[in-house]
């Protein structure tokens, strides 16, 4: 037996920008243990697991090479982006995906995919833990909250998220699966506010562009900024640009994703 594999960079108009997604085609249930093995073979941020379940709907899971996560923005960009370009959706079909963060949707606007998501309210976090300042290398910050699931941080300077060199040993610690660094973007006028994503925890030390992450930064920044429409930036190395709509209860998530490579998983 074989399975289709494709490598992706989503949030990237071109080859090796954005954030890099594995996603497998899988016809048959594969069981947890071959789904995290393969994740760690792989070694990227997230390895995406799908299968159709019927005309417009399809399960769908995903996998750091170290644990299953709940929601993932890029790899779900990515995947979307596969059933477009091999033929299995109509391009003008919304596709549904079912996942553990429940009934999550894409659909394509021209060159770009939309992502629906359920937005996460930020809350201010006190006490802040003394290791989660320590680990960033700040002394301060000008906020430090939660979504539940990652903190989230604000600065006062785009060039101090640029510059940041945290201490991954101490981010791991940490009772989350992650840390969003961001500030507005006062070093570059095309964007609204700009981030940095770190989940050493989850064998992730830096995620190049989190998509799951700007359903929190734009609850947090339409707070801030009064708005509900942003074009933002993910400084990592490799980059990324994201277009984000808070909705209501939801984000609305658009990026661009282009094909590396495909090839078969001998299984």
């Amino acid at each position: 037996m074989t399975i289709s594999i494709y490598q992706v960079d989503a949030f990237s108009d071109r080859p090796f920008g954005g954030n890099p997604a594995a996603v497998c085609v899988l016809e048959q249930d594969q069981d947890d243990t071959w789904m995290q093995a393969m994740a760690a073979e792989m070694n990227l941020s997230e390895t995406a697991f799908l299968q159709r379940l019927d005309e417009n709907r399809v399960s769908l899971r995903w996998f750091t090479p170290t644990v299953e996560v709940d929601l993932c923005g890029h790899a779900t960009l990515a995947t979307a982006h596969v059933l477009w370009e091999s033929g299995a959706f109509d391009r003008g079909a919304t596709i549904e995906f079912e996942t553990l963060s429940g009934s999550l949707f894409a659909r394509r606007i021209e060159e770009w995919i939309e992502l629906d998501f359920p937005a996460q309210p930020v809350r201010s976090l006190n006490p802040v833990p003394s290791i989660l300042l320590e680990g960033l290398g700040l002394h301060e910050a000008e906020f430090v909250g939660t979504d539940g699931v990652d903190y989230v941080v604000e600065v006062e300077r785009a060039a101090t998220v640029r510059q940041l060199c945290p201490n991954q040993a101490l981010l791991e610690r940490l009772p989350v699966r992650g840390v969003t660094i961001t500030a507005a973007a006062d070093d570059d006028d095309r964007y609204d506010f700009i981030s940095r994503f770190f989940a050493p925890a989850a064998g992730i030390p830096e995620d190049p562009v989190t998509g799951s992450a700007h359903c929190s930064l734009a609850t947090y920044w339409a707070s801030r900024l009064l708005k509900t429409d942003f074009l933002a930036y993910q400084a990592s190395d490799r980059g990324g640009e994201l277009q984000v709509s808070l909705v209501g209860d939801r984000v609305k998530i658009c990026g661009k994703a282009v094909t590396v490579f495909v090839g078969q998983v001998l299984a």
